[in-house]
């Protein structure tokens, strides 16, 4: 595919089919692509949605040489009350769990800021939550004020679409690989993105805050759906679920809505993933 071709930009009169947002990145807000997009196409969905971490405006210092913290102060993650904030989680998920297949399965990632919220969202949308899984960051910012734990894990909640959902996809003995000992624990102990794997800006700045790990992706996209499968990601970021999922011969569709960051993705796949099946 040429990378040109990779990028489908979404019109709110746009019809999509099932075989045109194969292997794209569809540039749109989510929750009107969403609607546009058939009922029960996607084998495997990642969602990685705003955390609402509620930072104060006053810039975090570090104590000790006083430079400031680049901390997550983007303007998507930015709600004015809870309330706004359930009813964007709850419109997304609803709108998510009509393009899932019966037999699909969803992840959507979260810190203590927001993941208890999601979860009760998803439970009273219908979802039947199968797991919780524990990304153990093995390199976790610093604690710079000494008033906390430090934060070192962020959750994921693994379900499908209802409680009678049958025969989706779990690979159990590649699952035994991961985790804590041999057991296939739901604990996964994977460092945060530095170094080569850190996206950046024409200015060499950090092209998304919360850029996501390529080995977190490759273990839930290698337990929990088959080659072929098609993996949506409805709010893609720096384009991690795509970029991985290809590599695992995998299909996807991603949905971004920041041009920037499509931009960013569209480099990105210039640089083939090859270094793990």
């Amino acid at each position: 595919m040429e990378n040109e071709e990779l990028v489908l930009k979404f019109m709110k009169n746009t019809e999509l089919c099932s075989e045109c947002i194969i292997d794209k990145i569809i540039q749109g807000n989510a929750l009107e692509v969403l609607e546009k997009t058939p009922a029960e196409t996607f084998d495997l969905v990642f969602m990685d949605p705003p955390y609402f971490l509620q930072l104060p405006p006053k810039k975090l210092k570090r104590w000790n040489v006083k430079t400031e913290v680049d901390a997550v102060d983007d303007k998507w993650d930015k709600f004015a009350s809870f309330e706004d904030y359930d009813e964007y989680m709850r419109d997304l998920l609803f709108k998510t769990k009509k393009v899932m297949k019966e037999n699909a399965t969803i992840w959507v990632i979260s810190t203590y800021h927001s993941i208890f919220r999601i979860g009760k969202i998803m439970q009273d949308l219908g979802f039947w939550i199968l797991n919780d899984v524990l990304w153990l960051k093995t390199n976790p910012m610093p604690n710079w004020l000494g008033v906390r734990f430090t934060n070192a894990t962020e959750t994921l909640i693994w379900a499908t679409k209802d409680k009678n959902a049958k025969k989706y996809t779990f690979k159990r003995e590649l699952a035994k690989t991961f985790g804590v000992g041999s057991i296939g624990a739901n604990v996964w102990e994977i460092p945060i993105c530095g170094g080569k794997e850190r996206l950046k800006d024409a200015e060499g700045n950090k092209l998304h805050s919360t850029q996501k790990p390529v080995e977190l992706l490759r273990r839930i996209i290698l337990t929990s759906s088959n080659e072929g499968g098609l993996v949506l990601d409805p709010v893609a970021g720096s384009g991690t679920t795509g970029y991985v999922a290809k590599a695992l011969k995998r299909h996807f569709t991603m949905i971004e809505m920041n041009e920037k960051y499509v931009k960013g993705i569209q480099d990105r796949f210039k640089k083939p993933l090859t270094q793990f099946k």
